[in-house]
């Protein structure tokens, strides 16, 4: 695996032509999955990867509304798994719905719900239906959301997910040691946060999610990029280059208000008081939040080991299209899309 930084694209993958994600796609070389998210890493492009927040409802409809907002603006879509620990629909279903009309999912695993029989079986049942892209993660505790009288199973953390997942794929058995006749072609991730404390055991952390299985990762938010500089000098000093591709997370920022909230209220959340005082200043607030974005994916495109962007734009989705266009990371490519008359 080649993470950003000092590297060279090799050769080069037509991407606007591509069939529907899944299984029907091989897999090449030096691949696990058939994924164009994949693909698109290993390729040498600079990713973009984004968030659907999942709908308070059983319509497929109300999933493809959301999704099309990204249409050509992103490699890859996550769908969150009970995030914060509020009820939606959930992740397997919403990555089903997408795969059927050629969107690439990633399918978010939240360890807080289900135990390991559950999750393997849906680790089976997702690659089953052509979900090429898993995010492994320990999962918020109940009492941070609309349940709080839910009882929490934690059967595994991120790192024995990961762990079990790679089982799964590389060795085709459960846990347990039974045989699968065929194994998930899944591209495994997890999360990292640069800016939670203490800094200096974060870059250990993602060094032992690597060792565990995953493949990627997708940070929380980087609002300080001498943080996430330094996180990296420590990643590249672990030897983690070429073994992990690295997305940088980031957002729009609605307001000061909005930014103030999140840093005192959000676990790990850390915004400068820069860009508070540069957003209280504005005269449009919103624009000035999405400028601020723009001009980090830029910078943190240069930032060595940085592999691409995780845009998390909640209630504003519609504005990941702009900072897309606005930033120039994708250049000459468009990502893949479906047809509009798909869904």
């Amino acid at each position: 695996m080649v993470a950003r930084g000092a590297r060279k694209v090799r050769w080069r993958v037509k991407f606007e032509d591509e069939p529907v994600p899944g299984y029907p796609l091989p897999i090449l070389p030096g691949h696990t999955s058939p994924g164009r998210f994949e693909r698109v890493l290993r390729a040498g492009g600079f990713a973009v990867t984004t968030e659907l927040a999942p709908p308070d409802s059983a319509d497929p409809e109300d999933v493809y509304r959301r999704a099309r907002v990204f249409d050509g603006y992103v490699d890859a879509i996550n769908a969150t798994d009970g995030s914060g620990a509020n009820c939606h629909m959930s992740s397997i279903a919403v990555c089903a719905l997408l795969t059927r009309v050629g969107y690439a999912p990633i399918m978010q695993i939240s360890c807080r719900d289900k135990n390991r029989i559950a999750i393997q079986g849906d680790i089976l049942g997702g690659a089953a239906m052509g979900v090429c892209n898993m995010l492994c993660l320990t999962g918020d505790g109940v009492q941070a959301g609309d349940h709080p009288q839910a009882k929490p199973v934690f059967d595994l953390d991120c790192v024995s997910l990961l762990d079990i997942a790679r089982t799964l794929r590389d060795e085709h058995h459960f846990q347990s040691g039974r045989k699968i006749t065929f194994a998930p072609r899944v591209f495994l991730g997890a999360a990292e946060n640069p800016s939670a404390l203490p800094h200096a055991w974060r870059a250990q952390r993602l060094a032992k999610k690597v060792a565990a299985g995953a493949q990627f990762i997708q940070t929380q938010y980087c609002y300080d990029l001498a943080l996430l500089r330094s996180f990296m000098v420590q990643v590249e000093d672990l030897g983690l280059f070429g073994k992990v591709f690295i997305l940088a997370g980031v957002g729009p920022l609605r307001s000061a208000k909005t930014a103030d909230w999140m840093r005192k209220n959000v676990p790990g959340m850390f915004v400068p008081d820069a860009l508070v005082t540069r957003l209280a200043g504005a005269k449009d607030q919103a624009a000035e939040g999405r400028s601020i974005c723009v001009e980090l994916i830029q910078k943190m495109r240069e930032i060595r080991g940085i592999s691409g962007v995780h845009i998390m734009a909640y209630r504003q989705e519609e504005s990941v299209q702009e900072i897309v266009e606005r930033t120039g990371v994708l250049r000459e490519r468009r990502p893949w899309f479906p047809a509009r008359d798909a869904a």
